[in-house]
């Protein structure tokens, strides 16, 4: 009679072990879907827009004024160095034909709705694509690592490489916004035998996003290694490096002509150049 006690006991225990299991796996799964929802949120509601400067792989330097219109960037310094009067008076032109031609304008605002449509498809996969496990938890933080999940049906290209990824993501308390998402492949992706595309082991992301005004969110980091010949999105290179600091609020309606001199305060203001954008 013991011994039957002694077998539905441990049977219980198993059964109560499986149950505790899965609430934690769905629960790092709602942990999930409650960030991505609260991303899709934002990126709905924000119409901010920002002046930053930005770093990228190489030494190159910007600062970048965004509007409704476009966003504008003039180099501050070129491979490490201050500009020189040659990559300024180019990036001047550049600018110069950029605020008067529409449809330079009309591409940039097409390559960037390419982008987040992208991103959205991607953002509404995020927590059936993986397996999610919570492997901290603090006040300010949840921290959950996520892997492959056999099960997931890939719709297209992008979803398949990103499905294919381990990483870990950290989501930010209160609001429940995406702090981190960090991901690595660990085995080729191979699309149509290699022949369409090839995405490589060893393949990374890294994606950092920080409050940088009350209640808005931005990225703040991006960071791209990929091996192979497939992109995630249209206008983002195989090897990138890029940090934006300094953020700043745009105000609502500024057109790209005044959005010229903002290119000019701060730390890259010229008085030469200033007549030359402002002509």
């Amino acid at each position: 009679m013991l011994r039957g006690k002694t077998y539905w006991a441990g049977a219980l225990g198993a059964v109560l072990l499986a149950s505790a299991h899965a609430v934690k796996a769905q629960d790092a799964k709602q942990i999930v879907q409650q960030a991505v929802n609260t991303q899709l949120a934002a990126d709905r509601d924000d119409n901010s827009h920002w002046r930053y400067v930005e770093t990228e792989r190489g030494g190159d330097k910007f600062v970048v004024v965004e509007t409704e219109n476009g966003a504008l960037r003039r180099h501050i310094d070129a491979d490490g160095k201050p500009a020189p009067a040659a990559v300024l008076a180019a990036d001047d032109e550049y600018i110069q034909k950029f605020i008067h031609d529409p449809s330079m304008q009309a591409k940039q605002r097409q390559n960037g709705a390419h982008d987040d449509k992208s991103a959205t498809e991607l953002l509404n996969l995020m927590a059936q694509a993986f397996v999610w496990k919570v492997e901290s938890q603090t006040r300010d933080m949840i921290t959950l690592s996520y892997r492959p999940d056999p099960n997931f049906d890939p719709p297209d290209m992008e979803a398949r490489v990103m499905g294919a990824m381990t990483g870990t993501m950290i989501v930010a308390n209160p609001g429940h916004h995406i702090r981190t998402f960090q991901g690595r492949l660990d085995n080729d992706v191979t699309i149509g035998f290699g022949f369409l595309a090839r995405i490589k082991t060893g393949s990374n992301f890294d994606i950092e996003r920080r409050e940088v005004a009350p209640g808005l969110w931005q990225i703040t980091e991006t960071h791209t290694h990929v091996s192979g010949h497939a992109l995630f999105f249209k206008t983002i290179g195989q090897q990138e490096d890029e940090v934006k600091s300094e953020l700043t609020l745009v105000p609502l309606g500024t057109t790209l002509e005044q959005a010229v001199g903002m290119l000019l305060a701060g730390p890259v203001k010229q008085g030469a150049a200033q007549a030359r954008l402002r002509k």
